[in-house]
């Protein structure tokens, strides 16, 4: 009866944990921060895009003692382990500051820069850049690949490789600033849509002085 009623007392109070013979201890609190990078902070890891670090475990692989950040992917449901000593390797960062999200919404209002290139060989440096986790390089993919109503339509690859880098920055623009990502990708839109009205008022403003020369 008191092993019972001991026993009602200490698993509705954390935190303890039972061993198989009865006995009890106290459970190892886990660290909330190492790196730099804390519990429940967003972060962008390069090939997944943002992501949001759940907790900082510690397992035990081959007999050594390895220190991960559990890492959750909402949009894709997926969760990553990254060992906290890999973070360079692998290229986890934090969020871009103000002044790195500026330039890369600044970015967008830019003239397209595409290459006379083979698709092939422009599409492989594209989705580089989006796997770089570089936001300024992912909005110059956004940009080169966009296309008003007044432009012919991407290709189907075009199309994908627009959607991969319009949905990265978008992510990472709605963590930065608190807005949800319809909102996020609605002030990207209205940025490039604006700067194509306004290339192509300047192209024919070009051309009118052509001809009137």
């Amino acid at each position: 009866m008191f092993d019972a009623v001991l026993l009602t007392f200490l698993s509705s109070h954390a935190p303890y944990y039972f061993q198989e013979r009865g006995e009890y201890m106290a459970e190892k609190k886990r660290p909330q921060q190492r790196n730099g990078f804390r519990t429940n902070e967003y972060i962008v890891y390069p090939a997944h895009g943002v992501g949001r670090i759940m907790s900082i475990e510690e397992q035990e692989i081959a007999g050594a003692k390895l220190e991960l950040f559990v890492i959750t992917f909402d949009k894709d449901k997926m969760t990553l382990r990254v060992p906290t000593t890999k973070l360079e390797s692998v290229g986890m960062r934090k969020l871009s500051e103000d002044k790195i999200v500026k330039k890369a919404l600044t970015t967008l209002k830019g003239k397209a820069r595409v290459k006379r290139t083979m698709w092939s060989r422009r599409a492989q440096e594209y989705e580089a850049k989006i796997n770089s986790g570089d936001l300024i390089s992912i909005a110059e993919v956004v940009r080169d690949l966009y296309r008003s109503e007044a432009q012919p339509e991407q290709s189907y690859s075009e199309r994908q490789l627009y959607e991969a880098a319009l949905d990265r920055m978008a992510r990472e623009l709605a963590a930065v600033e608190k807005l949800d990502e319809d909102g996020a990708i609605a002030k990207i839109d209205e940025i490039l849509a604006k700067s194509a009205r306004s290339n192509k008022a300047a192209a024919e403003a070009a051309e009118d002085g052509k001809a009137a020369a």
